[in-house]
C-alpha cells in the first residue's frame, strides 16, 4: 500500500487557511507520503489554477492502485466528491482532513449537502470533538478522529521572557480587525483599565478609539516576523460583534471550529484566552495553557487575579504544546489513529 497527498494550486499561501494546508503537505512529504497530483502551485489567476487543479485531480486517476491511501484536505470546492470517486473506482481509501465547513460559516453549502460531500471519505479528521458531535447530529455517517490543533510550521521562534508581574498585561489579537469580522473591538474602549491590547493585522480604524493608551496597533506584520517579536502575555481568540459573547457566523463558528491563530500564539509561546463556549475550551483546560471567559468585560478582573506561580506553569506548558506543533506532531498522531481504522476494518 502506497500513501498519498493531494496538492493542488493555491491563489495566496500566506493567508491562514492556505498556511494550514500547505504545511500538512509538508508534513506529510516528511512522513513519506508522495503526491498523487501536480507540484504545489500559487497562482493567483483563477483560470490559470482551475486548469493546476483540475490537471492535479485527473493525474490520481493515473497515481493511485488499489489500496493505496490518499489524504485529502476539505473544502477542495468542486472536486472533492468527483476526486473521492476516482480513487474508490481505482481501489483506493480516502483520509480527509477537514479545515473549514463551508455550511456552517460562510453558508456557502447546504448541511445537507456538505454531508453528502463528506460522506464520500473513508475517514475523516475533524477539529475536536464538538465538531465530531455536530456532524454526527447532521447525518454524518463515516468514522471520525479528532485533530486536537492544528501544527504549524515556522523555522521562526520565540525566546521573550515574556516576564509576569501583574503590573503591564499585554494581550495580543492577530487578525482582521474590520468590522465585518471584529465589530466587538470598537466596544471595549471604556471596557479596558488594567492591561494593554495589541492588534496585529489590516482594517482597524484607529480614529474611532478614545483611550488609545490602552490600545497599540502594529499593522500587518508576516507571521513568521510576528513569533519572533512578538512580547506580550496572552492571546486572545475572539470574534464577532459583542465584547459580552461570541456571536454572529464567525463568532458562533467557534464553538466547533479550532482556529489556526491559536496554532500561531502557541508558536509565540502565549498563553491563551478563549470564550468559555468554544470547542477549544476543552483542550485549553486539559492541557493547562490558558484561561477560559465568559465575557471580555472580565478580563480587568481575572487577569490581576492571576498569580506568578500559575501564569508560570502556563507558560512552561505551552512552550511543551510549542514543541509539538512545531514537529508536525498533531495531524501524524491522527493519520496514525486513522490508518489504524483502516486497516482493522479494510484488511
Amino acid at each position: 500500500m502506497a500513501k498519498f497527498y493531494l496538492s493542488k494550486n493555491y491563489n495566496d499561501t500566506t493567508s491562514a487557511g492556505n498556511k494550514a494546508k500547505t504545511d500538512i503537505e509538508q508534513i506529510l512529504s516528511e512522513l513519506g507520503y508522495k503526491n498523487a497530483g501536480l507540484a504545489q502551485t500559487a497562482c493567483s489567476n483563477k483560470i490559470v489554477g482551475f486548469i493546476l487543479t483540475f490537471i492535479s485531480v485527473l493525474k490520481v486517476f493515473f497515481t493511485i492502485s488499489a489500496n493505496d491511501l490518499i489524504v485529502i484536505q476539505y473544502p477542495f470546492k468542486k472536486y472533492y466528491s468527483f476526486v473521492c470517486n476516482i480513487i474508490h473506482f481505482r481501489k483506493g481509501k480516502v483520509i480527509t482532513v477537514i479545515h473549514d465547513l463551508g455550511a456552517f460559516r460562510r453558508k456557502k453549502l447546504t448541511v445537507e449537502k456538505e454531508i453528502r460531500r463528506l460522506n464520500h471519505t473513508d475517514v475523516l479528521i475533524v477539529h475536536n470533538d464538538h465538531m465530531k458531535e455536530w456532524l454526527l447530529q447532521q447525518g454524518y455517517s463515516k468514522p471520525m478522529v479528532c485533530l486536537g490543533i492544528f501544527d504549524y510550521l515556522s523555522s521562526s521562534e520565540n525566546d521573550k521572557p515574556h516576564t509576569f508581574d501583574g503590573q503591564l498585561i499585554k494581550v495580543i489579537y492577530a487578525g482582521a480587525l474590520s468590522d465585518k469580522k471584529n465589530k466587538y473591538l470598537y466596544e471595549l474602549d471604556d471596557k479596558i483599565a488594567k492591561w494593554q491590547f495589541e492588534l496585529y493585522g489590516s482594517g482597524f480604524r484607529e480614529n474611532r478609539i478614545k483611550k488609545k493608551s490602552h490600545f497599540k496597533y502594529n499593522g500587518f506584520i508576516p507571521s513568521d516576523r510576528l513569533i519572533e517579536q512578538v512580547d506580550a502575555h496572552f492571546g486572545l481568540i475572539w470574534e464577532g460583534d459583542s465584547i459580552s459573547t461570541c456571536s454572529g457566523n464567525f463568532g458562533d463558528y467557534l464553538k466547533l471550529n479550532n482556529p489556526h491563530k491559536a496554532s500561531l500564539y502557541i508558536r509565540c509561546n502565549l498563553p491563551l484566552i478563549v470564550w468559555e463556549e468554544s470547542a477549544l475550551t476543552a483542550f485549553i483546560s486539559e492541557n493547562k495553557i490558558g484561561i477560559c471567559i465568559h465575557s471580555l468585560t472580565e478580563l480587568d478582573t481575572v487577569l490581576p487575579a492571576i498569580s506568578v506561580e500559575s501564569y508560570n506553569e502556563m507558560k512552561e506548558n505551552i512552550e511543551k504544546i510549542n514543541r509539538r506543533v512545531a514537529s508536525g506532531y498533531y495531524i501524524n498522531k491522527a493519520l496514525n489513529e486513522a490508518d489504524i481504522y483502516l486497516h482493522e476494518n479494510y484488511t
